[in-house]
């Protein structure tokens, strides 16, 4: 029997299957809910084509954390994926690209060493092979079990970035629900095109946290995609179902041929 699902805003239950053949949409609100790297994969690759890329890399535990290889073995298994990034090569609509997928399953999606280094390999492939890279982000930041060694991430993956501006390959971000932390203040804001999933939070500190900084009340939605989108930290807001078709044109458009 399948699982039941309820959705996080309407509090409807339906079956998995129904909410997974709606691309974990919500049927009755339009919530969009969290999906699995592997789910996004299988949504928007061409069929058979994906190819994933650094896949036995794994985490180890750089300052003796009590306790964290515990927690990696659990997450592990719970998501089956060995961190939170999901890497590959494939084409979409028959055009080659470079794929990332974080999950917020695996501890919050949050940026360790792994993470970091196969984010910036898959950032440096698509600029030595110029093919266009698309990252879908959800992380609650840093991952504080690994010290400095996961905040050294913010900044490789940015000077990654940055060499493929410099080559004119173009970087594509979705930002998912939620996009926070270290991952919001590095790469998930340089790409030549950032989208956002719609209701997705997308920020750097939380809102209580800020509240009590500034002491002021933040404004309704704030750091939720739509209010983004008005005040310009991103260019534009892509229901789930409109990705795959979404991205087609967006590398024919940025497409080195034709420029």
């Amino acid at each position: 029997m399948a699982e039941m699902i309820e959705c996080t805003h309407c509090k409807i239950t339906r079956s998995e299957d129904i909410f997974k053949q709606n691309l974990m949409v919500c049927p009755e609100c339009g919530t969009h809910l969290r999906m699995s790297a592997y789910d996004r994969i299988k949504y928007l690759a061409d069929q058979d084509s994906f190819e994933e890329l650094f896949e036995n890399f794994k985490s180890i535990n750089p300052i003796e954390m009590d306790g964290y290889e515990e927690k990696l073995s659990i997450a592990e298994k719970k998501t089956a994926m060995k961190d939170a990034v999901v890497t590959g090569k494939c084409t979409i609509g028959g055009n080659p690209v470079i794929l990332g997928i974080m999950s917020f399953a695996f501890m919050g999606g949050s940026m360790g060493s792994v993470v970091g280094e196969k984010i910036t390999r898959a950032m440096l492939k698509g600029a030595e092979e110029r093919i266009p890279v698309i990252l879908y982000t959800t992380s609650g930041g840093a991952r504080m079990q690994e010290g400095l060694f996961s905040l050294m991430q913010m900044a490789k993956t940015s000077s990654a970035a940055a060499e493929m501006d410099e080559v004119g390959v173009p970087l594509f971000i979705m930002l998912c629900d939620p996009t926070t932390g270290g991952v919001t203040a590095s790469f998930a804001m340089l790409g030549d095109i950032i989208c956002a999933e719609p209701g997705a939070l997308i920020g750097f500190a939380g809102t209580r946290v800020i509240e009590s900084t500034i002491r002021q009340k933040l404004p309704e939605n704030f750091q939720r995609a739509e209010f983004q989108l008005q005040k310009g930290f991103v260019d534009c807001i892509v229901p789930r179902s409109e990705q795959r078709n979404f991205f087609i044109k967006m590398i024919k458009a940025h497409s080195l041929e034709a420029k």
